[in-house]
């Protein structure tokens, strides 16, 4: 007898099998990873115009309390990020730290005037939902299952939005605003995980593929999978949780340290106060071990994880591995990332990887390997 959960589904299941989508089982749902076009085509039509992803696998959750500040004070006792400064219609990205100071899960936090809207990975959903109840004081944690969540992403993806949304053209980078499309209640932030331009729309599950068909009607929109979402964020130096990010680093070594204000640093106002905070503020202060770098493989081979990573060509000196890596269409050529320590993390340092039992050269790179084109 198979024990096996059945996968989920998400409110545009029926219209990825419509377009002809490769189904996947990934963190508990079937997705799609590619449709006819393939990967390739999908990513380059991301870079040049616009690519819609379904994200409805991942978390969309709402923390209210008694106020919208004692709400965002609560959160900060689990992340290590200015949530009280920030904004209304403004979001910021964070992480849950463990008290070894290592990383729960990344996520989205934005400021809805009298409540915060978090929205966290698929895999780790359920978990955060448990952490955020268990141990946010006085609030009260929703997750909003009737909702799905689409990513529109690229240069033209604000002509796309516009066309049904007369409010893109007046968003900036981290927004987030309320919409009316197509006579539904959505949320839109002007973010993603592509490196480039576009938005996050959070609509209701009953108007989900109404909404995506709409978007898809636009010239220069057409569905991109799983697969080129991979490649696209990889190129952007983007973490993937699981992968590059785990409860083995802490924020520091991700070197993720941008996303902590000065304020929740030692000497901030409120300095401290979250899980792993005695770790993380040392490191923030005197430096870690290791980091997460940008690898540029030689050739046109991919490296991928776990690949292990050499000082020297003969692999007598091993210095780390890597945790991301596949083909860049973008830059024509493979892209990678992973952990060394920090005496090797000067860009243009050469180090090597093992693939198949040959050890390869690869050059510490810059991170991000394209330049973002976000809207600021």
């Amino acid at each position: 007898m198979d024990n096996t959960p059945a996968l989920k589904q998400t409110p545009l299941h029926a219209l990825h099998l419509s377009l002809g989508a490769k189904m996947v089982p990934f963190a508990g749902y079937e997705m799609p990873v590619q449709y006819p076009a393939g990967v390739l085509k999908e990513h380059l039509q991301t870079r040049s115009a616009a690519g819609l992803f379904d994200v409805s696998h991942m978390g969309q959750v709402i923390v209210r309390a008694a106020s919208r500040e004692d709400a965002a004070l609560a959160l900060e006792t689990l992340v290590p990020v200015d949530i009280l400064g920030l904004k209304p219609g403004r979001q910021r990205y964070g992480f849950f730290t463990d008290d070894n100071g290592g990383i729960l899960d990344d996520l989205m936090i934005a400021n809805r005037g009298d409540h915060l809207f978090v929205v966290v990975n698929a895999a780790c959903k359920d978990a955060d939902i448990a952490h955020m109840t268990a141990n946010l004081q006085g609030c009260d944690v929703t997750s909003l299952d009737d909702r799905a969540l689409v990513a529109l992403q690229g240069p033209k993806a604000e002509a796309v939005l516009a066309s049904l949304w007369a409010g893109a053209a007046d968003m900036k980078f981290m927004d987030v605003s309320d919409a009316t499309i197509l006579g539904a209640d959505c949320i839109i932030s002007r973010s993603g995980y592509s490196g480039e331009d576009g938005f996050e729309i959070s609509i209701p599950s009953d108007t989900a593929e109404e909404i995506a068909r709409a978007l898809l009607a636009h010239p220069d929109c057409e569905p991109v999978g799983l697969g080129a979402r991979d490649s696209l964020r990889l190129e952007a130096g983007l973490c993937l949780y699981g992968n590059d990010i785990d409860t083995d680093t802490s924020p520091v070594e991700a070197s993720l340290e941008w996303a902590i204000q000065k304020i929740r640093r030692t000497g901030g106002e409120r300095a401290g106060g979250f899980p792993g905070a005695g770790r993380i503020l040392e490191e923030l202060d005197s430096g870690t071990t290791r980091h997460r770098v940008g690898l540029k493989p030689e050739g046109k081979a991919p490296v991928r994880a776990p690949a292990q990573l050499f000082a020297d060509a003969a692999g007598q000196r091993h210095i780390g591995e890597v945790t991301s890596g596949t083909f860049g269409p973008s830059v024509e050529g493979p892209v990678a990332m992973g952990y060394v320590p920090s005496f090797y993390r000067e860009p243009g340092t050469q180090i090597y990887a093992e693939v198949r039992g040959k050890y390869l050269p690869v050059t510490i790179a810059i991170l991000p390997f394209i330049k973002p084109t976000y809207k600021r």
